[in-house]
């Protein structure tokens, strides 16, 4: 657009303007002429208007000429531009644009298309489930379509419905298990692992089950069982599959996350103060054993670790650390929160029963920093 315009002609001196002004001075030539062949002018006068016509006339032409440009005047902008504005341009593409805002702008529009395609799938779907609600297949398809959308909320609600349908299908449970923990945020905890677990007992190959109960064990803080889910899947999956990378990943993070907690929890002890209501302690001898122990708060409620005591040793201070874990694999500290509990049991033994009398506390970590305070004051029923 502007080397163009730089290169045109400039426009020539208007030629119209200076044949009008002759045209002036020759009529006013003439006029001099006339007055003084009638001696309305002298000689001398005449000479002195005719030499004023001349300078007038001759002032308008060189002004006209002067005022006219080089052809040449701001060409020199011309090869600076033709360098600088495709540099400037590719410079500002580059910080700012997109190579391949062409095939995102389309795989977007491909993408949003096909959402509203099953969108109106689902509408269409959705009434014909309601004159045939037995079709089986049809709520299945509705539940994967919703999950598509991420619409979690909905898709759990239909594989709920197919789970009470179909009770043994264990896809149908670990769909419903997967998308009710989306709808929550991707939480595990509570029903979802329930369901999941349940999958491997009846399956314990199944790959979807295997790493989705790595997920959860992952999430309540049980490493090492969630490695041992993800390596028996990276067994049985093939060498060339992206899923196997995906989980070797996965893998590397544990260990990490392992070697970090094992460092962490070297040595942690934890204070517990234990006492008992007065009028509860009257209903058990004196003699009665009393256990004192952690469990995880979302995890394996076994003990983690476990003190046993007497009724008469109360009110009394301890420590719960590694050294009493009834597994050596067991660290209290990989766990973000504790139960800690006192029981008295009137059998001796560690199972709970009705009669027992219990109180219970919560902790977060850091645990070193906090002292368990533990009232038993509840009865077993």
């Amino acid at each position: 657009m502007l080397v163009p315009a730089l290169l045109k002609k400039q426009l020539p001196v208007d030629d119209e303007h200076q044949q009008r002004n002759i045209n002036i001075a020759r009529q006013r030539l003439a006029e001099l002429e006339q007055q003084l062949r009638e001696g309305v002018l002298t000689q001398t006068q005449f000479n002195e208007q005719y030499t004023e016509l001349q300078l007038i006339l001759n002032d308008d032409i060189e002004a006209a000429i002067n005022a006219q440009p080089s052809n040449q005047q701001g060409r020199w902008v011309i090869p600076m531009l033709a360098v600088l504005i495709p540099c400037l341009s590719l410079l500002i593409y580059l910080l700012l644009g997109d190579t391949n805002a062409l095939s995102k702008a389309e795989l977007q529009a491909n993408e949003s298309k096909a959402a509203e395609n099953i969108a109106q799938m689902i509408g269409k779907l959705e009434q014909r489930l309601q004159q045939q609600p037995d079709d089986i297949e049809g709520w299945k398809v509705l539940g994967r379509s919703y999950s598509y959308l991420q619409q979690y909320q909905q898709a759990a609600e239909v594989y709920a419905k197919l789970h009470n349908s179909l009770p043994d299908d264990t896809d149908v449970q670990l769909q419903y298990a997967n998308n009710l923990a989306m709808s929550r945020g991707g939480r595990m905890t509570g029903e979802p692992a329930q369901l999941i677990g349940e999958v491997l007992e009846k399956q314990p190959d199944n790959a979807t089950a295997l790493w989705l109960g790595g997920v959860a064990k992952a999430e309540q803080g049980d490493f090492k069982l969630a490695k041992q889910y993800w390596e028996k899947l990276a067994s049985l999956l093939p060498a060339d599959s992206e899923s196997l990378q995906q989980v070797q990943q996965m893998l590397v993070a544990l260990d990490a996350e392992l070697a970090k907690n094992t460092a962490a929890v070297a040595g942690m002890d934890i204070q517990v103060a234990v006492d008992i209501d007065p009028a509860l302690k009257t209903k058990l001898a004196a003699n009665s054993t009393v256990f004192i122990y952690a469990q995880a708060v979302t995890g394996p409620k076994m003990p983690l670790a476990i003190v046993r005591k007497q009724l008469a040793d109360l009110p009394l201070k301890l420590v719960l650390n590694d050294s009493m874990a009834m597994q050596a694999s067991t660290h209290l500290g990989q766990y973000q929160q504790l139960r800690i509990v006192a029981r008295v049991s009137q059998s001796g033994q560690a199972m709970s029963q009705p009669g027992d009398l219990i109180g219970s506390t919560e902790l977060s970590q850091p645990f070193a920093q906090q002292v368990a305070s533990v009232l038993i004051n509840q009865e077993v029923k």
